[in-house]
């Protein structure tokens, strides 16, 4: 069973609605317990500079959870900045609920393992995020 939260520390103009926002990480795969929090700039910043050590916001952050039960399965955290996927999205000409749906799905893929670090990771997390992406019917983000 997923349990996906969602919590919003900004108004929620722009964003897509928690229940997109859940589909999104079904989408990519979410099973256990995920929490969705949507910042603004200045917790993302914080968050960045703690966790990542880079004192800048960014789209998205990824926190593994852990779970102590294995009968209650916990994904973990996923935290989306608001203003960057906003700015983002007009930067690179796509729909803002595109570069959410992407965000999201890029976050969840993070928590279940995929990285990015070399070229071959990064291959083959962008052909998961397409494939996602386009059965939620949004075009390759890339």
């Amino acid at each position: 069973m997923n349990a996906i939260a969602v919590q919003r520390a900004v108004p929620p103009r722009g964003i897509p609605s928690a229940r997109s926002l859940r589909r999104f990480a079904e989408a990519a795969g979410a099973q256990g317990a995920l929490c969705l929090r949507v910042v603004d700039a200045e917790e993302s910043r914080a968050l960045n500079h703690q966790f990542r050590g880079r004192d800048k916001p960014t789209n998205v952050l990824s926190f593994p959870a852990a779970s102590p039960l294995p009968a209650l399965p916990q994904l973990g955290d996923i935290v989306l900045c608001a203003s960057v996927i906003q700015h983002e999205a007009e930067a690179q000409g796509k729909t803002p609920r595109a570069h959410w749906a992407h965000m999201v799905v890029h976050g969840v893929l993070h928590l279940r393992g995929y990285d990015h670090q070399d070229s071959d990771e990064a291959e083959a997390m962008e052909a998961l995020e397409r494939g996602i992406l386009a059965k939620l019917g949004f075009a390759d983000p890339y």
